[in-house]
């Protein structure tokens, strides 16, 4: 019969003296204070090992920095992982090593894995983008934090000062792409919840402002203007073509000869260089007027022997720039009162109010449809109808410009109907 063991008092405890050999004080239920020749008192837990029932030790903690009640509590805790089928140092380890994780993963860190999880789905300058205001705004003070400390008052302190420069847009984006981050550290399993999640609620929010576009009556003043306005012909045909074709700036300058098929009167931007994300991404097919195709007779003798249609003047490899068009409204006298992009923006009130199906008119502006069967059709049934809005838009843009002269060549337009 096992004699029982009394337990320890902490009187005992404190006054254990070391000897010559190491020896065992026991407390029952495998808890003993081991104290060594040099006077160390450490606690351990004898116990026997799942499935294989062989004996082995868990140290518990020192003495005097892990007292008796501490040490009880902690082998009750570790007898009670035994009873499940589980081993406390397998345990233990466990949960040391993802702690040491969970410092090592720390703000940067994360960004740097959510960044490289995007892969191809975003372009590479959108990813430098997201980087850069991280980097500006975040990095700074919370970059080396480990994410499970951080708290949503730590992102707050870390953005007023952007609130107080009135960074509102560059607010908004730093507190979107930061929630990226953290959502990503919630999906990898590194933290429970985004404490950020709802700090934009504390900000001022940004004022959106109208892009700055003219009215449909404006459009003869905007003709006038850039009949007298002293900018290279290149740049005058480029703002023609992104009127004609409604394009955006981006797509506009980046036209290629390449793309332009003649024979079919069509202008198809490839995939890659559309708006919107890469997997949503067509192609855009835009219907080719007469007036289109004179100024691409214009610019053939300029740059038919080139890759661009409107190449760069200091290097004729690439195209000109996506201000190019704005810099000219500047110049001619629309600051503040027209954008490039308010091109589109004009052509689409002056289709709007003149009738025309709504459908079409987001078809030729390359508006994204979110409801996928009707994105479909209008891709495929629109594009007759879209040849004829195009045309009556360039007819329309023509009869602005008589009294002047214009690089599509039209002279004595009738009325359009």
């Amino acid at each position: 019969m096992a004699i029982p063991v009394l337990p320890l008092t902490a009187t005992q405890v404190q006054k254990a003296k070391p000897k010559d050999k190491v020896y065992d004080l026991n407390d029952g239920k495998g808890l003993m204070l081991r104290i060594t020749p040099s006077g160390a008192k450490t606690w351990f837990l004898n116990y026997r090992k799942p499935f294989t029932q062989k004996r082995t030790m868990i140290s518990i903690g020192s003495f005097p920095e892990t007292s008796l009640k501490q040490a009880r509590k902690k082998r009750d805790e570790y007898r009670s992982l035994v009873a499940q089928d589980i081993d406390p140092k397998e345990y233990k380890d466990e949960l040391e090593k993802a702690q040491q994780e969970a410092y090592t993963n720390t703000f940067r860190v994360v960004m740097d894995k959510w960044l490289d999880s995007k892969g191809n789905k975003v372009t590479p300058s959108y990813t430098a983008k997201i980087r850069r205001i991280l980097e500006l705004y975040i990095l700074p003070s919370l970059g080396d934090k480990p994410v499970h400390l951080l708290k949503a008052t730590d992102f707050i302190s870390a953005l007023r000062p952007v609130e107080d420069l009135n960074k509102l847009e560059t607010l908004k984006r730093a507190i979107q792409y930061l929630n990226g981050v953290m959502n990503y550290a919630v999906n990898y399993g590194l933290i429970v919840s985004n404490p950020a999640q709802a700090i934009g609620e504390v900000f001022k929010k940004p004022v959106r402002e109208h892009m700055a576009t003219l009215k449909p009556e404006e459009l003869p003043d905007l003709m006038s203007a850039l009949n007298r306005a002293n900018i290279k012909h290149q740049t005058r045909c480029l703002v023609e073509w992104q009127l004609h074709t409604m394009t955006r700036p981006n797509e506009a300058v980046g036209a290629k000869w390449s793309e332009i098929d003649f024979e079919q009167k069509l202008w198809v931007v490839p995939a890659e260089r559309m708006k919107g994300r890469k997997e949503k991404k067509r192609e855009h097919i835009v219907p080719l007027t007469k007036q289109t195709l004179a100024l691409l007779d214009f610019m053939r003798p300029i740059s038919g022997h080139r890759d661009f249609i409107f190449p760069n003047d200091k290097d004729p490899r690439k195209p000109m720039s996506s201000q190019t068009v704005n810099m000219a409204l500047k110049r001619m006298g629309f600051q503040g009162r027209l954008v490039s992009h308010g091109l589109r923006a004009l052509a689409s009130t002056t289709l709007n109010e003149q009738g025309f199906n709504g459908d079409v008119i987001e078809a030729c502006l390359a508006h994204i449809d979110k409801n996928e069967v009707r994105k479909a059709y209008n891709r495929t049934q629109y594009l007759e109808q879209r040849v004829k809005v195009m045309a009556w838009w360039s007819e329309h843009i023509e009869q602005a410009s008589i009294g002047n002269l214009s690089l599509t060549g039209a002279k004595g337009l009738t009325v359009v109907k």
